[in-house]
């Protein structure tokens, strides 16, 4: 009965999983690429969706609703940057405002309700969960893997391109980036522009998937971008190197949060202790490469002692 329930929940885990794996590698974008705190995306999720729900209701293609989406969210990025790098606010308490405005705004954009229903037998939709058992094209697993793997190979083209490099390269090192004559407070805007754009894609996939947009879907947003991303470092860190496939082990990492967070719920978790349970996963996660460079020394101290040992 278990193992019954739990197989059956794991086409949707694994659908949320791809969907808050595009939010999740926007999040490595600014985490990891440019090494900058950016609390927007909580704010900015809800803003996708909000955005996408809204004009799809008001007979907008659903494909269109997509593009506008992730323009909302490079427009969010783009505030967040400006407070940033041309009002020196510092980035973590920028990200706060903005994201402290955008519930007001996304509250505006879907006409002061909380909520806005989007059923899949009135608007077409790109994706619905209503079908992700089905044996079909209409399954949303198919269209997430392979957006999934567009957009990781747009931005594998985009950072290998010269304006790509130089943004790995503020984040890297911001002194020798300017040294090189690189215009770093741009780049870091450019960042936060493409970040806050993929994660209101997300949310507006999140928001056709589930079939509803709430003023309130992006709560604890960041803390599963960065749960996504420090699982699959900490799983694939030493096997993929390669920059696209950092990338995938984002995306992996989001769909293994979600498994593994319905095999806990199967378990008869609380839903009310899910925040909890997904801070402990980050905090553990975290402390995983800190404890590793703990003990490696301490071991290879043990082997050498060793073998003086044997020496004598």
């Amino acid at each position: 009965m278990f193992f019954t329930s739990l197989l059956n929940s794991l086409p949707g885990a694994i659908a949320q999983g791809l969907i808050w794996g595009i939010m999740a590698i926007g999040v490595y974008l600014t985490f990891r690429i440019l090494d900058v705190a950016d609390l927007t995306v909580d704010g900015t999720l809800a803003a996708g969706g909000a955005t996408a729900v809204m004009l799809i209701r008001a007979g907008v293609d659903h494909r269109l609703a997509l593009l506008i989406a992730f323009a909302a969210g490079l427009l969010c990025g783009l505030i967040t940057g400006l407070l940033h790098t041309r009002c020196g606010i510092p980035a973590i308490l920028a990200g706060i405002l903005t994201q402290l405005a955008l519930y007001s705004v996304n509250l505006r954009i879907m006409g002061s309700k909380a909520n806005q229903a989007l059923s899949v037998d009135k608007y077409k939709l790109t994706l619905s969960q209503r079908f992700v058992r089905e044996l079909s094209l209409r399954n949303p697993l198919f269209l997430l893997m392979l957006l999934s793997v567009i957009v990781i190979g747009v931005l594998y083209w985009f950072f290998g391109t010269e304006k790509g490099s130089s943004i790995r390269a503020t984040g890297a090192n911001p002194a020798m980036a300017r040294a090189q004559g690189i215009d770093t407070n741009a780049n870091v805007v450019l960042g936060l522009m493409l970040s806050n754009g993929l994660v209101a894609f997300s949310g507006a996939l999140l928001a056709q998937y589930q079939g509803s947009a709430d003023v309130n879907m992006g709560r604890g947003g960041i803390v599963i971008g960065l749960a996504a991303v420090i699982i699959g470092e900490v799983i694939f860190g030493k096997v993929f190197i390669n920059f696209a496939l950092k990338l995938l082990a984002v995306a992996i990492g989001a769909i293994i949060y979600y498994i593994v967070l319905q095999l806990v719920l199967q378990l008869g978790l609380n839903t009310n202790d899910l925040k909890l349970l997904t801070s402990l996963v980050v905090a553990l996660f975290l402390a995983v490469p800190y404890w590793q460079s703990k003990i490696r020394p301490r071991r290879a101290k043990e082997a050498k002692a060793g073998e003086g040992g044997r020496a004598c």
